[in-house]
């Protein structure tokens, strides 16, 4: 029969006092028992996290632009079978159900080995291959993985076959649905530890990518995918991870932690906000962090709101490094809390390759070396790039000139064919050549190290003086008495050289003895004066034309054409066309560094 409530709460009345007696009794020998809890020692778990990032289809510790091991000044060694044999260890140390293993994005672009299995035998084809960086992380066994802005270098559609492919979730909290704002990839990951006689120890991983997409992919994203700011998302979900009992909470961030954009404001979330997020976001443990290719062992923040630090750490790019934090749990009031966080980096030039990736990977290695050394041409004389930063080189002139034809020929027949075409490029790589006589694939692949695709867009003269200012502010204000000393003179304000531009077709002096914004002096087009309201058609690249190094006026000007076949294939296939490459074909003098009038070289 049901207890009625009026008299249960009688009945309690009557029994309250013999209740609080009850307890008062029982006070010493409760008190006795918290005395006795205390000297034991307290119940804790060492939990051990692993990451990665920025392995850009880095497996072997191989260069397929040289077609040989990979060597630095530094001494680094690159790839996922090395850093295969660092987790390996430390599994071996910690036990394996007391770690997890992560990464924070950029994987499937960036090395002849990615485009080969995007483009040349692609895994979207019907039947086709299985990833090799899909083959490489499933057999080392991540947990999870971050995604990336490069992931999206290919399209949807490879980036959907790549996450098919791998037995871990692809993380991307911010990456939603354009149309109905829900994440399109899964935002988080949870995994429990278990700890003998106490409760299991609940793990989540917070994935979060680069608002940069919805710039450097337009073209793959504009209508399908939006990419809000890593904080505004990160508020919005650890509360969430914390409500579902996690115990730790992990954030894998392809974002930088210097609170910089490359976009300027053409976007209102910030690039490299890993170290806001810490700051701003609570509860958040630790940080992967991703996507600036620096290296950092251990980084503490604290968070305004609650006062707590939290650990970041960016292992360096390319598998060169494994970050590796290290998680401090205590036990007490039936509850698990992080006592503790500490993160280092290991260096995979200490270990030697897992056998068990060699042997793997070793076919799809091959087929792609074989690839890149297939010969296209023959070249009367070498090119190189190790003046390009500061000389006008002829092996950037050969990416203008390919460029320029290209455009050319896709715009014969439409209204603007009359239009002028001129071109930019970048000194992508400092130790870029092509050798007099045999031509290949590698050669001109280590010229154009990226996916990039080409876009023209409609420039006028007055835009494109701007352009070049705004190009000319990557060298360093060097007074007219002062020595020379090349390695001092660009890169201002850390701008990268993939940053600084040729533009080809009009000719002009970087006059570096001024100050930045008034450096651009004799421009010129057909040897008169350039003409401010003149139309011009800028084929540019893809990067560039999206607002990449927020060039001014570039990505607001009209497009009037676009592609999706990559600018070094482009560069192939003039070069199989020619069959000779001689630097008489595409080489012109456009442009000089002076100081005061005087040129510098």
């Amino acid at each position: 029969m049901p207890l009625n409530r009026r008299k249960f709460l009688q009945k309690s009345a009557a029994t309250g006092a013999g209740v609080a007696v009850a307890s008062a009794v029982a006070a010493p020998a409760a008190q006795a028992a918290e005395a006795t809890a205390a000297k034991r020692p307290a119940r804790r778990y060492a939990l051990t996290v692993m990451g990665t990032t920025d392995l850009h289809g880095h497996v072997f510790n191989w260069d397929y632009f040289k077609d040989a091991e990979y060597t630095d000044k530094a001494g680094n060694a690159q790839g996922l079978s090395r850093i295969s044999t660092l987790v390996n260890q430390l599994r071996e140390e910690k036990g394996r159900c007391n770690t997890l293993l992560l990464d924070a994005g950029d994987t499937i672009q960036g090395t002849p080995l990615t485009y080969y299995y995007a483009k040349v035998d692609p895994i979207t084809a019907k039947g086709g291959p299985v990833h090799p960086m899909a083959q490489a992380m499933n057999a080392i066994g991540y947990d999870a993985a971050a995604l990336g802005n490069h992931e999206f270098n290919y399209g949807i559609e490879t980036l959907r076959k790549f996450e098919q492919q791998c037995r871990f979730p692809l993380l991307g909290a911010n990456a939603v649905d354009a149309k109905t704002q829900k994440p399109a990839f899964p935002p988080y990951f949870v995994k429990k530890f278990h700890v003998p006689g106490l409760p299991p120890v609940k793990v989540a991983v917070l994935g979060l990518t680069n608002p940069g997409i919805a710039i450097w992919d337009k073209a793959y994203v504009q209508g399908k995918l939006e990419f809000p700011g890593l904080e505004e998302q990160a508020a919005k979900w650890v509360p969430k991870l914390k409500s579902m009992g996690a115990d730790v909470v992990i954030v894998s961030a392809h974002s930088g932690s210097s609170g910089t954009s490359s976009y300027g404001d053409q976007l209102p979330y910030v690039e490299n906000s890993a170290a806001l997020v810490a700051q701003q976001v609570p509860d958040i443990d630790a940080i992967l962090v991703g996507h600036a290719h620096v290296e950092i062992p251990e980084l503490k923040v604290t968070n305004a709101k609650t006062g707590r630090t939290v650990v970041l750490s960016e292992p360096l790019a390319y598998a060169e490094r494994l970050s590796v934090f290290d998680v401090e749990l205590v036990f007490a009031k039936g509850r698990w809390t992080v006592e503790s966080v500490s993160s280092k980096v290991l260096n995979s030039n200490t270990v030697a390759d897992d056998p068990k990736i060699t042997k793997l990977l070793s076919d799809e290695h091959a087929k792609v070396v074989e690839y890149v050394n297939q010969v296209v041409g023959t070249a009367t004389e070498t090119l190189t790039t190790v003046e390009a930063r500061y000389k006008d080189a002829p092996i950037i002139d050969l990416i203008t000139k390919v460029q320029e034809d290209v455009v050319k020929a896709a715009l014969a027949g439409t209204s603007y064919a009359s239009l002028p075409v001129i071109a930019q490029a970048s000194p992508f790589s400092r130790t870029s050549e092509i050798p007099a006589g045999n031509v290949t694939i590698r050669d001109l692949s280590s010229l154009y190290v990226y996916d990039n695709t080409l876009v023209a867009k409609l420039m006028t003269g007055a835009q494109l003086r701007a352009y070049l200012e705004y190009s000319a502010e990557y060298f360093v204000q060097t007074a007219a008495d002062a020595v020379i000393d090349v390695e001092k003179l660009t890169n201002a304000n850390s701008r990268p050289d993939y940053n600084y531009d040729y533009v080809s077709g009009l000719s002009y002096d970087i006059d570096i003895a001024q100050a930045a914004g008034s450096r651009i002096k004799n421009l010129t087009y057909n040897g008169a004066a350039l003409d401010d309201a003149q139309q011009f058609v800028l084929a540019v690249n893809n990067y560039r034309a999206n607002g990449g190094g927020a060039f001014p006026h570039v990505a607001s000007a009209t497009e009037l054409w676009s592609e999706s076949t990559e600018i070094r294939t482009r560069i192939a296939e003039w070069v199989t066309a020619k069959g000779v490459l001689d630097p008489k074909d595409f080489a012109s003098v456009d442009w000089k560094l002076t100081r005061n009038g005087t040129p510098v070289f």
